[in-house]
């Protein structure tokens, strides 16, 4: 089984994810009425630079209430955080890529300010998503057509897929390692080093017949790619977005188990579903 690199550098990659996922639980726990956007991609930033991270895939972005279902987004400028704060009841998504190391991580995590049926109902049904996306990358099933699976999936669930609003509506990108700068700048918010990378892919990839973008398109019409993706399936529904990202391991091995995995399944959202199912089964127990 090979990967983009040793057990070691997943662990590296792993530590990184954990440490990203660590910021967004921090500062979603100091949300509070009237902080902006900004504000919250600002905390974010802060926090990381306190434990060691000066490079980065992308810098943090903040969205709060219709903005988390991307809610008129025409141009790749209305990502960047605002001055739209938060209020009682307002979901929100938090989404860091940091770079430590040379490892980097892209993670999306969705809270809500206070109790919202509508907010936990999205979060509940993604976990079906994380599901199909792990059983057809081990398929081998075109990236382009476990996209569309995706998307009929939220249709049937009676949500608008989200990240067709992404550029190049890509669910996911490919990750790799990044050489380590003492000065790291990044340009229109995303890291150079990150966006050199990618494109290297994406040059090599158009040679070779594959993309690091995986999106609707025909150039994701080819099998899943060995390294890491960070996986993105984003639902809305109205004015309520909601989604996860994380790393996704894709191998060469012929064995269906290691041929992909998720990174991690000790995770915020993983770790919600399985508190989830055990109070099901502690329900169940109690009525039979």
């Amino acid at each position: 089984m090979t990967v983009t690199g040793s057990p070691e550098v997943l662990r590296g990659f792993r530590s990184v994810q954990r440490l990203a996922y660590e910021c967004a639980e921090a500062v979603a726990a100091q949300l509070r009425p009237g902080v902006t956007e900004r504000e919250a991609a600002r905390m974010q930033r802060e926090w990381l630079r306190g434990r060691g991270v000066r490079d980065w895939f992308h810098l943090p972005f903040a969205w709060f209430g219709d903005r988390t279902a991307f809610a008129g987004f025409r141009v790749p400028l209305q990502f960047f955080p605002t001055n739209r704060e938060l209020a009682p009841g307002m979901p929100f998504i938090l989404d860091l890529a940091p770079v430590h190391g040379g490892h980097p991580a892209d993670v999306g995590y969705s809270g809500c300010l206070g109790p919202n049926p509508v907010h936990d109902r999205l979060m509940r049904d993604l976990r079906v998503h994380r599901e199909l996306i792990l059983r057809e990358v081990r398929e081998r099933r075109p990236l382009r057509e476990i996209y569309e699976d995706v998307e009929r999936l939220m249709v049937r669930q009676g949500y608008h897929n989200r990240h067709r609003a992404y550029p190049f509506g890509v669910i996911a990108h490919k990750v790799d390692r990044v050489p380590e700068r003492r000065f790291s700048p990044h340009v229109f918010g995303f890291g150079t080093q990150s966006l050199k990378g990618l494109a290297k892919d994406a040059l090599r990839g158009h040679r070779e017949g594959w993309s690091p973008l995986w999106s609707p398109y025909r150039f994701s019409q080819h099998p899943p790619r060995p390294g890491l993706w960070a996986v993105e399936p984003h639902l809305g529904f109205r004015g309520t977005g909601a989604k996860f990202e994380e790393l996704l391991v894709v191998t060469d091995s012929r064995d269906a188990q290691e041929s992909a995995f998720w990174l991690d399944d000790d995770l915020p959202h993983v770790r919600r579903w399985a508190e989830a199912e055990a109070d099901r089964e502690q329900e169940r127990e109690r009525a039979a």
